[in-house]
């Protein structure tokens, strides 16, 4: 059987957080067909149950805000699968709202989940993926916020941004080591979390109209999009790649 035949992720046990829905579910539902084994992270344990039982998933609720939460995961996801190849950070929260009106609290909810939150699967993982040298692989999904700002939206940018940066970093101290460290930067995406945002608005329809209206190509993407950029960087094909931080995002950032 030819690697084509198999699969781009034949063989490569994965970590997904925010596996239960949107781009996290996009990118487990590709990884499985593509031959990765899988252990998913969320803390919707009744969302994360069925996916996991339609992919053949390794199933470990977790709230990544929670550091020690985080690092128990890992370890139990490694166990499950003896070992590990690779990690997408894919769970994140937004929040849509007037600095003035942004508490501690909020700054607290979104760093801890977007930021911190990531920052303790990759720590928790390190020696699971160097003990795979040349393969193994952290994605992390920042956003184009974290490129360029958006309004009304600073602590989620903050995060966003402060994620890119942690990638950058975290590649170059461990670009010896055989573990390559990238980051996919999404623009506006029809997922749940965005859903619930426009649900949200006073007027959906001209919230949304108002958003998509920042992108060059002139509509939303789509997880699975984001998906096939985070597959590229997690396989063979992207192996000189580390530290990137690359953006799918309808041209956004060209503004």
């Amino acid at each position: 059987m030819t690697l084509s035949q198999a699969g781009r992720m034949a063989g490569r046990r994965v970590l997904i957080t925010g596996g239960a829905s949107g781009i996290g579910r996009a990118t487990a539902e590709l990884f499985q067909r593509e031959g990765a084994r899988l252990a998913l992270l969320d803390r919707n344990e009744a969302t994360l149950a069925g996916v996991a039982a339609t992919l053949g998933a390794e199933a470990i609720a977790c709230d990544i805000a929670e550091a020690a939460a985080s690092e128990a995961a890992v370890r139990r996801a490694a166990e499950r699968m003896v070992g590990l190849d690779g990690v997408v950070n894919a769970a994140g929260v937004s929040l849509w709202q007037r600095f003035e009106d942004t508490t501690d609290a909020d700054w607290r909810r979104i760093l801890d989940i977007n930021l911190m939150g990531a920052i303790s699967i990759c720590r928790a993982a390190l020696p699971f993926l160097r003990a795979a040298p040349g393969r193994a692989t952290i994605v992390n999904i920042a956003s184009g916020a974290g490129l360029v700002p958006l309004p009304r939206n600073s602590a989620y940018c903050v995060s966003k941004a402060g994620l890119v940066m942690f990638t950058k970093a975290l590649a170059l101290d461990i670009a010896g080591e055989g573990v390559r460290v990238n980051a996919v930067c999404p623009g506006l995406i029809d997922t749940p979390m965005v859903q619930t945002t426009l649900a949200n608005s006073p007027d959906p329809a001209a919230q949304r109209a108002t958003m998509v209206a920042r992108y060059p190509m002139g509509r939303m993407g789509e997880a699975s999009e984001i998906a096939s950029a985070i597959l590229f960087l997690s396989c063979a094909e992207s192996s000189y790649a580390t530290g990137t931080a690359l953006a799918i995002d309808g041209g956004r950032t060209l503004r």
